[in-house]
């Protein structure tokens, strides 16, 4: 992963993507009690902890925008990413995973609390700094995920994967359209591909 690197460009200003450190998975609950659900791998429980405190930074970072910019399109993808919180929290339980969740703003994570940090600053610099580090975030997501589905065949967490990819690409178009308004440009992908910017916004 190159979190190091990508926290180093966020903390220096340059708008072009990161990719979060996924969060190290945890032992699940129950003792020595037979699990209620098939095993996962590693690498499975690993994206679904990071998943759900991928989506709690989402969320977060939107909720201060919003109430900084008063810009509806955070308040509208602050809620939807708690949904998508929820479904992860839905998986974390049946698979026996304790939840990484902390508080509002708050991350184990001592790498994921420095974006915060940073990503937060950016976005407080201007209304239209703030929908970049949206879009921003939303294509880290959709790549992210993406990755974690070729690492896994579980059904019940595909369909859940899926959704936020769905959801992600929804959310990208959002942050396109207002960027766009402002700037009367055409938006330039900040880290996955041009191509795939522009099969996501119909292009």
């Amino acid at each position: 992963m190159r979190s190091k690197v990508l926290l180093m460009l966020v903390m220096c200003g340059v708008m072009s993507g990161w990719m979060l450190e996924p969060a190290l998975a945890k032992r699940g609950k129950g003792g020595g009690k037979p699990a209620p659900a098939p095993l996962l791998t590693e690498a499975e429980a690993h994206d679904l902890l990071f998943m759900r405190e991928e989506e709690k930074l989402a969320r977060d970072v939107y909720i201060i925008l919003y109430n900084e910019w008063n810009a509806r399109v955070f308040d509208n993808i602050s809620q939807a990413e708690q949904k998508h919180m929820d479904a992860l929290l839905g998986l974390l339980d049946k698979y026996g995973l304790e939840d990484p969740i902390l508080g509002f703003g708050k991350f184990a994570d001592e790498e994921l609390q420095e974006l915060f940090d940073s990503l937060v600053a950016m976005g407080l610099e201007s209304k239209l700094d703030a929908l970049m580090v949206g879009a921003l975030i939303e294509e880290v997501d959709i790549e992210d995920i993406v990755d974690a589905m070729d690492r896994t065949t579980k059904t019940d967490i595909l369909n859940v994967y899926g959704n936020l990819v769905a959801g992600s690409e929804n959310h990208l178009n959002a942050f396109v359209r207002n960027i766009e308004a402002i700037t009367g440009e055409t938006y330039v992908a900040q880290w996955i591909s041009q191509e795939e910017v522009d099969a996501i916004l119909g292009r």
